[in-house]
């Protein structure tokens, strides 16, 4: 096996891999509210290990781009492969903003709820320790829990900006093959300009050539009709 299938192999692998959590995550979103923060923790685990897949695949196609002498085969299959993860990459980074943005819809819903009315004991009513002490400790839970998801949307909008990069790189690297694909059919085109100039030039030493050969009849032709005058008239000195 070459190093050109070895690494091919694993990105179509990957990519395959990148489309499947695609789906698994927009599947979670789509019931996240009802089940709550189990599904939110995979969820997040999820993005999390797919952006990683991301970076490595985007690594090993840039070692793909750096292979020298790949046949015109292996070149289709590479460019197949960079658009192929340009999509996966995209629907990702779809459903990262838009479960960005759901979080800290859902966060903010959070807060408001937790500003509300505190509870107000009436004339002589006192809140008894137990109830205190499980309101203190609810708050603190609460605030954890708050703390959590604000942890989770920042990692989240760092994996954004991960992708971004990755974008970036991505776009640069098919740019500079395209600097190179561009050097190929210029001097393809140039091979091609060479390739008319001296099929005319050609032409004009056929034309020349041709040319040459009518003179040289044309040539031998009087040639022969000089010599034959001057036979007859030596003849008829002769006779004389």
């Amino acid at each position: 096996m070459t190093e050109f299938e070895r690494l091919s192999g694993v990105v179509a692998t990957n990519i395959q891999k990148l489309v499947q959590n695609v789906s698994s995550m927009q599947r979670m979103i789509v019931h996240i509210d009802s089940q709550g923060d189990s599904l939110r923790q995979q969820l997040r685990q999820l993005q999390h290990y797919t952006g990683q897949l991301a970076r490595d695949t985007a690594q090993q196609l840039k070692s793909i781009g750096d292979l020298q002498g790949l046949d015109p085969k292996e070149k289709m299959q590479k460019e197949r492969l960079q658009d192929d993860f340009t999509r996966a990459l995209n629907s990702f980074q779809r459903l990262q903003t838009e479960a960005a943005q759901r979080e800290k819809a859902d966060l903010a819903a959070v807060r408001q709820q937790g500003k509300g009315e505190p509870q107000i004991m009436g004339p002589g009513e006192n809140m008894p320790q137990e109830s205190r002490t499980q309101a203190m400790l609810q708050d603190e839970t609460d605030i954890k829990a708050l703390e959590e998801r604000e942890k989770a949307i920042r990692q989240l909008e760092s994996d954004i900006v991960d992708v971004n990069t990755i974008f970036k790189d991505l776009a640069t690297m098919v740019h500079e093959q395209g600097d190179i694909v561009d050097s190929i059919e210029s001097n393809i085109e140039a091979a091609s300009v060479q390739v008319h100039e001296g099929a005319d030039q050609l032409r004009q030493a056929h034309s020349y050539q041709t040319s040459a050969r009518k003179k040289k009849i044309i040539l031998g032709t009087l040639g022969l009709v000089i010599l034959a005058i001057l036979i007859i008239i030596i003849a008829v000195e002769v006779k004389k």
